[in-house]
């Protein structure tokens, strides 16, 4: 009985002592922070009262194409197209042509498409030495003034109406005329950097079918304003990282023929003439 007892005694012991830690568990669990909803959906970038694109882990995503590499020759490339291309354009128009380079970022391929409006002409365009492509875009409103331009329609500087039709055979091969003439201008341009043709491929009217590279992979947009006696709009270049990587250590100096070993031509030319004397 006594044995009984005792193992009856531990067992009541034992249940107790688990009863008591499970208390000291709880009291523990009361002191951990508890993440409220909004909490959680500002967390996700889904709170309702804020920017999907600016809070959570959308914006850590979406952040990359915020911050990319500089390209200070690219800036000189693009300089220069605008110079030879105003005279360019301005013998093709027999109009006063004005440009600029308005802005140069980093995006993504598949958000700048997404950005593209309905209809469109988007002229891919191949580097033959680098045997990559880029694109071309030309903003719908840039073609009416082209259109206009060319052919004597209504010469208003008042903002016209977008239409929503698909463009016409006269109008695409107008744009492909520009485009093969701003393809010249930009092999000029590069050439002091390197030698490379830019040669038309082929022209897209539906986004989706103009996709060269992968969405996700990061891509310079330049954007360039042509105004032509008050009218105008934006010719676009969307060029893959991938596309110029041939010629990535050309583009990233700071100046032209940045080296650190100097000019070879007088390096040549000292070396041959210490060894005559």
């Amino acid at each position: 009985m006594s044995d009984a007892a005792e193992e009856e005694l531990s067992d009541e012991e034992l249940a107790a002592q688990w009863a008591a830690e499970d208390e000291i568990d709880d009291g523990d669990n009361e002191h951990e922070r508890v993440l409220s909803q909004d909490e959680i959906d500002n967390l996700l970038g889904g709170a309702a009262g804020g920017s999907k694109e600016n809070s959570g882990i959308n914006f850590l995503i979406n952040n990359s194409k915020l911050s990319h590499e500089r390209l200070p020759m690219l800036e000189v490339v693009f300089d220069r197209l605008v110079r030879n291309l105003t005279t360019s354009l301005r013998n093709f128009t027999s109009s006063t042509v004005d440009l600029s380079v308005d802005e140069m970022t980093s995006v993504r391929f598949g958000d700048y498409l997404d950005t593209i409006s309905l209809p469109a002409l988007l002229t891919v365009f191949k580097a033959e030495e680098w045997e990559t492509l880029s694109l071309l875009y030309v903003e719908t409103g840039l073609v009416y003034t082209l259109v206009d331009t060319l052919l004597g329609g209504k010469n208003e500087t008042a903002e016209m109406k977008i239409e929503g039709r698909p463009f016409t055979s006269i109008e695409r091969g107008l744009v492909k005329e520009l485009a093969e003439i701003i393809l010249a201008d930009f092999t000029l341009a590069f050439h002091s950097i390197s030698p490379v043709r830019f040669t038309y491929d082929r022209m897209e009217t539906t986004p989706r079918f103009a996709a060269i590279v992968r969405p996700v992979d990061a891509a310079i947009l330049v954007n360039v304003r042509i105004t032509m006696e008050g009218r105008g709009g934006n010719v676009q270049f969307c060029i893959p990282y991938a596309s110029m990587e041939p010629v990535r250590d050309q583009i990233v100096q700071m100046f032209m023929g940045e080296k650190s070993g100097g000019d070879n031509m007088w390096s040549e030319h000292l070396q041959t003439e210490v060894w005559d004397a």
